[in-house]
């Protein structure tokens, strides 16, 4: 029993200098760990500045961007209010079916309710020049009627101020600014849309080449619109804000200087 014991004493001692071995062991990582958290705490910070910068950077090259090469500003339009038009003619119609009508004019139904859009018909959106606008509400009917007028009527091309010639160029002009955006941004567009007017495996440029037809035509703005909106949740603009057909307003609240988080 006695030699038993002076065994066990001894397996008992060598276990404690293990164990005081591992505790060391244990102190020296536990004083690695400390320093490369340290480590990662100070890399963190520096990756947060960088990030930082580089929004900074971005948000420069944006803002200088669309003021100095596609500037956007809103256009005042001389439409009158069709309530006032019917008022006019109808001598019967009672004044709340006036004001019902100027109220409807001025709804619209925005993420799953009605709201009040005051900028609905009455403005339209420039961009890089007060002679190139698209219609605020995102009716872009007159390019498509014009298109399918040409194809039964012959003659002369329309003047230059036609509707239609300026709401393809401002089209064309969006997609441009929307491509470069989403190179400086460095944010995958969903939907592809070619701003170059050479030829490619798709054809031209989707606004800038031949006329399209009403179903071709749609389809491209659809792709823009997506784009744009998809720009917009990466910078995270206010949802209120946003309506799927406006083009050029969508493009003005994600570029505005008052977007805080532009160039992130």
């Amino acid at each position: 029993d006695t030699e038993g014991l002076l065994r066990i004493k001894e397996e008992n001692q060598k276990h404690y200098r293990r164990a005081q071995r591992h505790l060391e062991k244990k102190e020296k990582i536990q004083r690695h760990n400390r320093k490369l958290g340290d480590l990662v705490e100070k890399k963190t910070y520096d990756l947060k500045t960088q990030y930082e910068q580089l929004a900074n950077l971005r948000r420069a090259h944006i803002l200088e961007l669309t003021s100095v090469i596609f500037p956007m500003q809103e256009v005042k339009t001389s439409m009158r209010d069709p309530a006032d038009v019917s008022s006019e003619s109808d001598n019967a119609m009672t004044s709340s079916t006036v004001s019902k009508l100027a109220e409807a004019r001025r709804t619209t139904y925005l993420s799953g309710r009605w709201v009040c859009d005051d900028h609905n018909g009455d403005t339209s959106i420039s961009i890089t020049g007060p002679w190139i606008i698209l219609p605020n509400n995102g009716d872009y009917s007159a390019y498509y009627n014009w298109v399918e007028e040409k194809k039964t009527t012959q003659g002369p091309d329309m003047e230059h101020n036609n509707p239609a010639h300026t709401i393809s160029a401002a089209l064309c002009y969006a997609t441009q600014l929307v491509n470069t955006l989403s190179l400086i941004l460095d944010v995958n567009l969903p939907k592809k849309l070619c701003n170059r007017q050479v030829k490619t495996q798709q054809g031209n440029h989707e606004f800038c080449g031949e006329n399209l037809s009403r179903h071709r035509f749609t389809r491209a703005v659809k792709k823009l619109n997506a784009n744009i909106l998809h720009l917009c949740f990466s910078q995270h603009v206010n949802l209120d804000l946003l309506h799927p057909l406006h083009t050029l307003r969508n493009l003005m609240y994600l570029v505005s200087p008052d977007t805080e988080n532009l160039g992130r």
